[in-house]
């Protein structure tokens, strides 16, 4: 349960620490989604769990840099995506198959809910977040993939800022 508060913890400080008065944005859900569905991603091209912890730490930091160039996270996380889908194909294309699929969904529907009007985007984004805790369970119970600490770090991480992204947006 520490790992679970500990993300909940890291998801209030993301979400206060948003620097825009108007509350989140839909950016914010999508660039957690975009993180965490390539740390898995990742991690299971690689072939080892706590590679996700790793790879978790390097795509916050590309996120950051992007920031810094005025590059938009979205083609950060496109090329990174490809990039590991293709090594991932031609070493371990049973593992990597179902992480890339996951990564389409998710962050497709998260990152479709930028093109939307903000609220609306912000609540979809927000439920795509939320709605990854059942991928974070799914790898906490098979202990797969990814490192049970990363995956519940996550449940506590997607809930609390998917959450908060929907609740701000219903409540507008």
């Amino acid at each position: 349960m520490a790992w679970v508060a500990l993300g909940g913890a890291t998801g209030a400080l993301a979400v206060m620490s948003n620097g825009d008065d108007d509350g989140p944005s839909a950016t914010q859900p999508v660039t957690i989604i975009g993180i965490a569905v390539l740390s898995y991603l990742a991690a299971s091209v690689v072939g080892r769990r706590r590679f996700g912890w790793v790879a978790a730490g390097i795509f916050a930091v590309l996120v950051v840099l992007a920031d810094l160039a005025d590059i938009p996270k979205t083609v950060v996380f496109l090329v990174a995506a490809v990039l590991l889908t293709v090594v991932g194909l031609v070493v371990r294309p049973r593992a990597t198959v179902p992480q890339a699929l996951a990564l389409v969904g998710y962050l497709g529907a998260a990152a479709g809910a930028l093109l939307l009007a903000p609220r609306i985007g912000l609540a979809i984004a927000g439920m795509a977040l939320a709605v990854h805790v059942v991928w974070d369970v799914i790898h906490y119970r098979r202990e797969a993939v990814v490192d049970r600490s990363l995956a519940l770090w996550c449940i506590g991480l997607d809930l609390v800022v998917g959450g908060t992204c929907v609740i701000a947006a219903v409540a507008g």
